[in-house]
């Protein structure tokens, strides 16, 4: 979520049909949160036990922020643990991944010895993380690097499902590929979910398709 005045995520969090919360019973492996009033201080919360059995979680759904950035996980590659719980931070950038990727080893080819250096945990999405900020390093911009990530993605052809969030300042990049993402425009908002939360009228991103949300438009 992008806002363009710091408000509470507890309906997509806890609250709606479709929440997190409601998700988090197939999704048990984990939950963070990243919350920012729109500039680059981050304050990350996780855990590893599901978001529906944790009191914390129902606690940080009510805090207000401008730019929320969640995730629940099913786990795939990496064990249960902190270091390998979503969202990731490094710097301005929190990112987070939905999926299992199939080329972990080009992933790692293609990331700076520096933006390899700083990875905590042994999952496919913190790989996948430092992928995304050496094209961004190298491009000397967020939106181009992110672009270019996107592109080499596309010249492996099938890699697996890479959908993520990128988060900086108040912009969130959006990538789908191999699951569902769905948008929505609201008047003080701009959302992003791999489900549609509520009975709005979500658009579906297509696939291999890139969203840019910044609280005010959706494009």
């Amino acid at each position: 979520m992008v806002a363009q005045e710091p408000i509470a995520p507890r309906e997509l969090l806890h609250d709606a049909p479709r929440s997190l919360r409601a998700l988090s019973l197939e999704h048990a492996d984990g939950w963070g949160v990243a919350r920012s009033s729109g500039n680059d201080a981050w304050q990350i919360e996780r855990d590893i036990r599901c978001a529906a059995r944790c009191e914390q979680y129902a606690a940080i759904a009510s805090s207000p922020a401008r730019v929320i950035v969640a995730h629940i996980r099913k786990k795939t590659v990496g064990e249960l643990a902190i270091a390998n719980t979503h969202p990731f931070r490094h710097g301005q950038f929190v990112f987070a991944h939905n999926g299992t990727l199939t080329i972990i080893d080009q992933l790692i080819a293609a990331a700076s010895p520096d933006r390899l250096g700083e990875i905590v945990g042994d999952t496919d999405s913190e790989r996948f993380f430092a992928f995304v900020l050496t094209h961004i390093d190298e491009a000397g911009d967020i939106e181009r690097g992110v672009v270019r990530a996107v592109r080499a993605l596309h010249a492996w052809g099938d890699i697996g499902s890479a959908n993520f969030l990128l988060a900086a300042g108040t912009r969130v990049y959006a990538y789908r590929q191999g699951r569902t993402l769905y948008t929505l425009l609201r008047p003080n908002a701009t959302l992003v979910a791999s489900e549609r939360l509520t009975d709005e009228d979500w658009l579906e991103v297509p696939e291999r398709g890139l969203a840019i949300l910044d609280g005010v438009t959706l494009r």
